[in-house]
């Protein structure tokens, strides 16, 4: 792909002056041609008049070769030409249209000009960065993970700034159905001029998601993020562990490696399946349906495709105390392999019942090729149809198929990273309570807590939030707490409609400016300033837990029962027996 040229202060060129500079020839050969013709014009002599030969002025000698120049003419003035000068301006016509074919071609040249058409997308790509007035997030990589990002915030009301090195893929940005412009440019998003081009300072930019996929780029733009921009969350995808260390020494923060985070996730389902169930439940995307998964057995497991990711399923197996045996084309080439190897294609019957396809009681497959892998799933399971499947899924174009297949447990690599980018900025709390929930190791806890969640709340995804007790944020809950109120948990988390019903949601987690941090908090738990609450509830519960923090009068009710604020209208025509018992504690 062609670069955008920069001047040495690194900023774009004047579109008017690369214009100027390649039409400077033509145009200076044009003003030649028709001074030169207005020159000759003047001294040659016209028709005699009175006995005199009659001279064209130079007004109207450039007159008459202007409008010739560019039109059929109009007559010849203000005499009709001698032969003299029908001569000159037969040859002035010809000169012209050669000058004005010359012109034309280069400026047909100009406009398919790729320097260009980047110069001008540029203009207007920084124009309409600068005219977005809401916060945006400045996605880097426009493929199946940056795609699903966008969908995801632009579900969420938030505004995206794209850079894809692509120009294909940048362009079909234009062809999809956001709510909101999305800005984007074919460049290479590890130029620190194009991320301040797309509005890395600007101060409506509250995040830069780095998920090109290229972890040298990737690490390049988080360095350039930590360097102009420290304010800013930057998340980063990397693929290799070489990269993610490079860019943990440079102190990124967030950084999420696919093959890394499933593998964690199939080693917690073996060793904690409770807690499996619930992260599975917390993590999923809101409104899906997260019912109760079948839970990887242990014992013997045949893995197919022994590379980067089937290295790493290998060790998590056998962490769990799970006998594998590997299948790939390549011979055995680490002799310390401590389980057993079989070389050939996995599709095929013999080599799978060769590696113990019918005692087994899980398949992970885990190459490169999404037909591969259906194919060896299939031909798996009709020789053991009680299988539990792990498939990696490369391309999310091919959904349908695997829908169709229905492992028990698919690696998308796009859908970890895009859910965990999610999870990271829009509730920062989140990947702290997972972490709490690794550390714990505690099955029982993890159960009870997910059968809590969803008998309270169903078994649908439920809607994942953080709110800060802050002026901004909570005005009316602030003031309280100011004035020296004590106020708990449990109060917030009544309804404002009615006292005596609870909210459809929980607070699973509250960190504290003094560091504290606690998981699922009990109802007497007091609030205090500063306190960031991670919230998960049905989808209405948030807007009416909102207002209950943020409106004063709602709070008052909650808290005291005492409704009179509500107005003249409510006085007015609700009973007063319903009134009055609304005054009531429950």
């Amino acid at each position: 792909m062609a670069t955008l040229p920069t001047t040495p202060s690194g900023r774009s060129p004047s579109i008017f002056l690369m214009i100027i500079r390649r039409l400077r020839a033509p145009l200076l050969m044009l003003i030649a041609i028709i001074s030169i013709s207005v020159l000759g014009l003047t001294m040659t002599p016209g028709p005699v008049v009175d006995g005199q030969p009659q001279y064209m002025s130079f007004f109207r000698a450039f007159y008459f070769i202007s409008y010739t120049a560019t039109t059929i003419g109009f007559g010849e003035i203000p005499y009709t030409f001698s032969d003299q000068q029908r001569l000159w301006v037969l040859f002035c016509i010809y000169m012209s249209v050669i000058g004005w074919a010359y012109t034309l071609g280069t400026m047909f040249a100009l406009l398919a000009d790729r320097n260009l058409q980047q110069a001008i997308a540029m203009m207007r790509f920084k124009r309409m960065v600068l005219h977005i007035s809401d916060p945006f997030y400045l996605v880097c990589g426009y493929g199946e993970t940056g795609r699903l990002i966008c969908q995801a915030l632009d579900r969420q009301g938030f505004r995206m700034v794209v850079i894809e090195s692509n120009e294909t893929r940048a362009g079909e940005i234009d062809l999809s159905d956001y709510d909101a412009d999305v800005p984007a440019l074919a460049a290479d998003a590890s130029n620190p001029d194009i991320l301040l081009q797309a509005g890395l300072t600007n101060l409506n930019c509250v995040g830069v998601i780095a998920v090109t996929n290229d972890d040298d780029a990737n690490l390049a733009i988080s360095i350039t993020v930590r360097l102009l921009s420290t304010r800013l969350p930057v998340v980063v995808r990397a693929e290799t562990r070489e990269a993610a260390a490079n860019m943990a020494a440079f102190g990124t923060a967030h950084i999420i490696n696919p093959f890394e985070t499933f593998t964690k996730t199939l080693a917690l389902a073996l060793r904690a399946p409770a807690a499996w169930h619930l992260l599975g439940w917390l993590t999923s995307m809101p409104g899906t349906l997260a019912s109760r998964r079948r839970e990887p057995p242990r014992g013997a497991w045949v893995l197919c495709g022994y590379n980067r990711l089937g290295r790493l399923l290998i060790k998590a197996l056998d962490t769990n105390k799970s006998h594998v045996t590997a299948i790939d084309h390549q011979p055995r080439s680490e002799p310390p392999y401590p389980h057993s190897w079989v070389q050939g294609n996995a599709s095929n019957r013999d080599i799978l019942e060769a590696a113990g396809i019918r005692e087994a009681v899980g398949l992970a497959v885990c190459t490169d090729s999404d037909v591969n892998n259906l194919s060896i799933a299939v031909t798996a399971c009709e020789l053991n149809k009680d299988l539990f499947v792990v498939m990696r899924q490369n391309h999310v174009s091919n959904h349908v198929l695997f829908e169709a297949f229905a492992s028990d447990l698919a690696f998308i690599p796009s859908e970890i990273i895009a859910h965990e980018c999610l999870s990271i900025l829009s509730t920062p709390l989140l990947p702290r309570f997972l972490a709490d929930i690794h550390k714990r190791n505690d099955e029982e806890w993890c159960a009870w807590l997910f059968d809590r969640m969803t008998r309270r709340l169903g078994t649908m995804a439920p809607v994942i939030w953080s709110e800060r007790i802050n002026l901004s944020n909570t005005p009316a809950l602030y003031r309280r707490l100011m004035r020296g109120e004590a106020i708990f948990l449990d109060q917030l988390l009544h309804s404002h409609a009615n006292r005596y019903e609870y909210l459809a949601c929980e607070v699973l987690y509250i960190a504290r400016d003094n560091g504290d941090e606690l998981a699922v908090p009990t109802a007497s738990t007091p609030i205090q300033l500063g306190d960031e609450l991670l919230l998960a509830g049905r989808p209405g519960a948030r807007g009416a837990f909102d207002l209950n923090v943020s409106n004063d009068h709602a709070l008052t009710y909650i808290l005291t029962g005492d409704d009179t604020q509500r107005g003249w209208l409510w006085n007015k025509f609700v009973p007063r027996q319903v009134r009055e018992e609304k005054h009531h504690l429950p």
